[in-house]
């Protein structure tokens, strides 16, 4: 992300950085690029649908890490699409790029492109949330706002995206590759390198003032020279990325202010004519307007619980009450981008590029979100068709119960009708939960789905090892499975199978939020991984029988879990609300306020005495 070629120029020149031991002190965080760079430097696992228990550790482990040396953290996570599209031919370009990738994992072939399993942005959440770490979701993408509060804060930036050597941050940057966190336990500190820009500066002899010229004729992830059909003619001794940035901070040297060298630069560039200067010029400056900085939106959130209010394009789209879930985290940001663009870009999984993408089972369960949120309009959906990215237009359902409810209102809707929405969208009848742990209710209804719709239709084995895996993490069961370390081979098509349910329980999760989740969210740790859910496809096709792999304390939850998945009720509920609200009496499903209490990611009713309670140890 940001300048491409930026991060190894500086790092070619890295006495630029300063030495430091980092303790004691506020620091705001780049939520997404850490979670990343967390999961991809540990080598946790990617091609069989994520190694989340692991992920969840290293999470924790971090955040102890910090606080040990008085450290204390602050997440801010990226939030929905720019409304002026000025980055949707980059993140088109990083798409391609990541199906191809997958598709090669897909193969067992080396590849360059990491690919984030589909829920560990949603563990990154629960589990800060979990070690009430203040985080937040930003109305956009994060990168100003982190910014904007470290600037007021005169507190450093974690990150290691590009971009933040443009910003001029007072307390400066320190990149994350050379953070060293690991080391922090044994030292009472955490050694690092810190980045400022009156540095670079120093060491370029430019003006501070013409680094956002700089990140806009470098080209950044809003504004790219050859995009516009130019280039730019400088005394360039060797073709290389590095060379180029090298030759443009020595032109730079002549300028005080960012518009008067972009002006100059006109007269370097090939490709530019009277008919076009004007636009050429107008899309650099929109390249340069990231790093004008505002005042923070979220540093009252942090410090006395003021709501930020939604942007101006937003106040017409989205109803007042969808602020606080949103800046949360509490409600997924694909329901920001539905309001405000009506669109959804979805994640890439690994998958072979011939199957068809694993989204297609879960679309009618987002058709029943877009109905809540946009009535009857359609929606277009980013996926994959093959290994290119594709573009569709999906229309809305809204229909069943979803039409006695109204988005300005949602928040205040019964819980029966609530779940009834839910259960429409799952096929399911409320006779599924019979028995079944409040906690994993929403979880046997998307199951409970996925065998009804994924395609092709999922064998017994894959059912019974998928439950398998589910008993083990809410029993603390190990399983009686030879050489668990193992990496079995991928088979395609367990994997598609695997890949499908995922996308099932992501989708559930995100609508489950959007209706202030009637049922409990489930916890991503907990849920049934990849890997050993290959290892145990392969145990049960050689003949093994499934209740042989666990002890007597866990057999009860399989057979419960078992029972109530395979019901033969399964299709959509044609129950009136009355015969609804008396199945959930009788299945003591709880009162929203009660439910608020017992599951981890919903909130009472009450958001002020909640926002109180989740800062306790903030500051």
């Amino acid at each position: 992300m940001g300048i491409q070629g930026l991060t190894s120029f500086i790092e070619a020149n890295n006495q630029i950085y300063r030495d430091v031991r980092f303790r004691d002190s506020r620091l705001v965080v780049d939520g997404y690029n850490l979670s990343c760079h967390l999961y991809f430097t540990a080598g946790l696992e990617q091609t069989y649908g994520g190694e989340y228990a692991a992920y969840a550790d290293l999470i924790e482990s971090f955040v102890k890490a910090l606080r040990g040396c008085g450290i204390q953290p602050y997440v801010v996570l990226d939030g929905g699409d720019d409304h002026t599209d000025k980055k949707l031919e980059t993140k088109k370009q990083r798409a391609k790029a990541r199906i191809q990738a997958a598709h090669e994992r897909s193969m067992g072939m080396p590849t360059r492109g990491d690919i984030l399993p589909l829920m560990c942005k949603l563990l990154f959440r629960q589990t800060l949330v979990r070690l009430e770490v203040p985080v937040v979701l930003s109305s956009s993408e994060a990168d100003r706002e982190v910014a904007a509060l470290a600037s007021e804060w005169q507190c450093p930036v974690l990150s290691k995206d590009s971009d933040f050597y443009i910003f001029d941050l007072p307390a400066g940057l320190l990149p994350i590759p050379h953070f060293q966190w690991e080391v922090a336990a044994q030292r009472g500190f955490v050694p690092c390198k810190k980045y400022t820009a009156s540095s670079f500066c120093s060491f370029y002899n430019i003006q501070r003032r013409i680094l956002p010229a700089f990140a806009a004729l470098a080209g950044n992830d809003y504004v790219k020279l050859e995009d516009m059909g130019v280039t730019l003619r400088l005394e360039v001794h060797k073709r290389s990325r590095s060379a180029y940035l090298g030759a443009l901070l020595r032109w730079l040297r002549g300028f005080q202010e960012s518009q008067e060298a972009l002006v100059a630069s006109l007269r370097l560039m090939v490709g530019v004519s009277r008919q076009n200067e004007a636009e050429v010029l107008q899309n650099l400056s929109v390249g340069m307007e990231e790093y004008q900085l505002p005042p923070s939106a979220l540093s009252r959130f942090f410090t006395d619980g003021t709501v930020p209010p939604l942007p101006p394009e937003d106040r017409a789209v989205a109803p007042d009450w969808f602020r606080l879930p949103f800046t949360e985290g509490r409600l997924d940001k694909v329901i920001l981008n539905v309001l405000r663009l009506r669109r959804a870009r979805l994640p890439v999984m690994v998958e072979h590029g011939s199957l068809p993408s694993s989204h297609l089972t879960s679309r009618p369960i987002r058709q029943v979100m877009y109905g809540l949120l946009l009535g009857e309009e359609e929606v277009e959906e980013y996926d994959r068709e093959g290994l290119m990215p594709a573009s569709f237009m999906v229309r809305s359902v809204f229909r069943g119960a979803a039409r006695q409810l109204s988005l300005d209102s949602l928040d205040k809707a019964e819980l029966s009708q609530r779940v009834r929405v839910l259960m429409e969208a799952l096929e399911v009848e409320p006779s599924c939960f019979q028995g079944v742990e409040p906690h994993l209710r929403l979880l046997v209804a998307v199951t409970c789905y996925w065998m009804q719709n994924a395609r092709p239709t999922p064998h017994q084995h894959l059912l019974q090892a998928l439950l398998l895996g589910l008993v083990t993490t809410h029993t603390s069961t190990a399983l009686q499975v030879e050489n668990t370390h193992a990496t079995p081979r991928l088979d395609r098509d367990v994997a598609h199978a695997f890949n499908q349910w995922q996308s099932c329980v992501t989708v559930s999760i995100q609508l489950n939020q959007l209706l202030s989740e009637p049922l409990p969210e489930p916890q991503v740790t907990r849920l049934c991984e990849g890997k050993l859910f290959h290892q145990l496809v392969h145990r049960l096709r050689g003949g093994v029988n499934p209740e042989r792999l666990l002890t007597s304390s866990s057999l009860k939850l399989y057979r419960t879990l078992l029972a109530a998945v395979q019901q033969p009720q399964h299709r959509r509920t044609t129950h009136t609300l009355e015969d609804l609200t008396a199945n959930l009496e009788q299945l003591n499903l709880p009162d929203e306020d009660e439910e608020a209490v017992r599951s981890a990611g919903h909130r009472p009713k009450n958001p002020e005495l909640h926002r109180k309670q989740e800062r306790r140890g903030w500051n």
